[in-house]
């Protein structure tokens, strides 16, 4: 059964469209005073409030690719009250595995079905072109230099101080559960992880994201701070809280922001400033402070466990549509990110179980630190390589390579460069789990999208439903039959996809359109989190290498 989503298109009759370059316009004036959830002036800080042209990377989407203008007049404008949390404390020695629950919380139903996939499928786009530019500029600055230096700093005087001594075999299958949502009800196609820090442990909500490293929240004193559920963060109200001081080898694993400030006083604070695009960056301070998980051993007890020492950005200037989400918790593969701090803990692995984002609000995702003996022993785990991080140490993103595509077993012509990445570091395909829909680079995304239309017969094509194309009208039937979807990579192994994660039914239309989308050749491509539902996706940092599981996600 194709994936059901509550969606009524409504479609405004214009007389003319804007491209979605237009829209990225109207979307960046309308956050130059910050984001659109409150207008707020922000200070005269130059990098800030700098926005980075795309003209010359090549990251730009096409004028033809357009949009209803209605689109570009979306905003979002949450902003209900979320309930702050305290947890008592304990304490925990051993190294274990860790198991998040990612609650899920339905579609409201005064929630604007527009919203849930017209305007992610913005936020996507927006998203891509950014993060194409990132890579891009990254390679045009003296970002690796500083890295290597950093990381060979790292290894010299810094080391973590959570210990990591062997554990028990009965903790191996040990349960972190905490509390992560999709963000269905707010509009948003990410999930959100709840987590309790400082001490005394207070909680936020953070949303989860591969696709960058840097874990921060929003700080007292908050300058320039997009609305969120609950209040900011007060480092004055935690007594596990430090700055981490400019002299500290670990401020060289952040961007400084514009103009550099000279380092002089011993306890000077380090600065930094991280951008997800032109609309959306946080500016503070570099700093350490104690998580509380909330770990459950295989007999079913629940203890509270710290994890000390954990950076984080302590955000004082910060924009962009972060969805009533207090900051956010990185995943990427760099050395700042969560997954990677907790590596001492827990090894050099994570994965997570994604349920049916329309799924019963009951019914919770998962997020797992450490070895999964379960999911490596299921019989249908698939292992394609990451490529790309070896060669470049500034890679935050996860990248896959892609050699072809396959329609209803037909192996497309789609030319073989279309899916490498570039020297210049462009091009290249990326799982991520902080995008919605899967993009695909041109040409690529137009042959899949005329085989679909080719291998496709007897259901009335429509044409109301942009930006999905195509789409089909189903009405009266029975058995939908669609044409099977695969990925294949160069290592030789193959993503079979069910129906139900590349099509998207539209109720009460009775409409199924297709769950991809293109980007500019130059661009990355992206698998995103609508295709990974229920798959149990595992990140294997240490063999450098992706794993996928047809899964249940609910019975994780």
């Amino acid at each position: 059964m194709v994936l059901r989503v509550s969606l009524i298109l409504v479609l405004l009759v214009l007389h003319s469209s804007c491209t979605v370059e237009s829209i990225f316009e109207h979307l960046n004036q309308n956050d130059l005073n910050g984001s659109s959830l409150a207008a707020v002036k922000f200070p005269d800080h130059a990098h800030f409030n700098a926005d980075s042209s795309s003209s010359e990377t090549g990251c730009s989407f096409s004028k033809s690719e357009k949009f209803e203008s209605s689109v570009a007049t979306m905003t979002s404008n949450e902003g209900t009250d979320g309930e702050n949390g305290e947890a008592s404390l304990a304490a925990g020695h051993h190294k274990q595995s860790v198991k998040l629950n990612l609650r899920h919380h339905s579609e409201s139903k005064d929630a604007e079905p527009k919203k849930s996939v017209v305007d992610s499928t913005v936020r996507d786009l927006k998203r891509i072109q950014t993060l194409c530019r990132r890579v891009i500029e990254k390679k045009n600055q003296n970002t690796i230099s500083r890295l290597e230096k950093a990381q060979e700093q790292t290894k010299k005087f810094y080391k973590p101080e959570a210990a990591a001594p062997a554990a028990p075999p009965e903790y191996f299958s040990g349960q972190l559960v905490a509390t992560l949502e999709s963000g269905v009800s707010l509009g948003s196609g990410e999930y959100f992880m709840d987590v309790f820090v400082g001490t005394p442990p207070k909680h936020f909500s953070l949303i989860l994201d591969t696709g960058s490293d840097l874990n921060w929240i929003q700080c007292v004193p908050c300058y320039a701070c997009f609305e969120q559920n609950g209040p900011y963060y007060d480092p004055k109200d935690s007594s596990s809280f430090k700055n981490i001081t400019c002299h500290d080898p670990r401020c060289q694993l952040v961007s400084s922001p514009d103009p550099p400030q000279p380092c002089k006083a011993e306890t000077q604070s380090c600065p930094y400033f991280y951008w997800y695009g032109d609309s959306s960056n946080t500016t503070g301070d570099l700093a350490i402070e104690t998580f509380t998980v909330n770990l459950t051993t295989p007999k079913g007890k629940s203890e509270l466990k710290l994890v000390e020492n954990v950076m984080f950005g302590c955000g004082h200037w910060n924009r962009g549509l972060f969805h009533g989400a207090a900051g956010l918790l990185g995943l990427g593969r760099g050395p700042l990110s969560f997954a990677t701090q907790l590596q001492s803990l827990y090894g050099h692995s994570f994965s997570y179980c994604l349920v049916d984002r329309n799924s019963n609000s009951s019914v919770s995702s998962k997020l797992i630190f450490g070895e999964d003996k379960e999911l490596l022993s299921h019989p249908n785990l698939n292992f394609t390589s990451f490529v790309g991080g070896k060669e470049n140490p500034v890679d935050t993103f996860y990248y896959v390579q892609i050699k072809s595509i396959m329609v209803g077993s037909e192996v497309l012509k789609i030319p073989e460069d279309t899916w490498h990445l570039s020297a210049q570091g462009g091009g290249g395909t990326i799982i991520d789990s902080g995008t919605t829909l899967t993009y695909f680079a041109e040409p690529a995304y137009e042959t899949i999208k005329e085989a679909f239309m080719r291998k496709i017969k007897g259901y009335q094509l429509v044409e109301t439903f942009p930006p999905l194309k195509p789409c089909y009208n189903v009405s009266g039937v029975e058995k939908i039959e669609l044409p099977e979807f695969s990925i294949l990579f160069a290592d030789g192994a193959v993503w079979d996809f069910p129906v139900e994660n590349y099509f998207i039914q539209i109720e009460p239309e009775d409409v199924v359109c297709l769950a991809i989308l293109g980007t500019p050749r130059s661009a990355l491509s992206i698998i995103g989190n609508y295709q990974q539902q229920n798959f149990h996706i595992l990140y294997d940092v240490q063999k450098s290498r992706l794993g996928y599981a047809p899964m249940n996600c609910a019975d994780v």
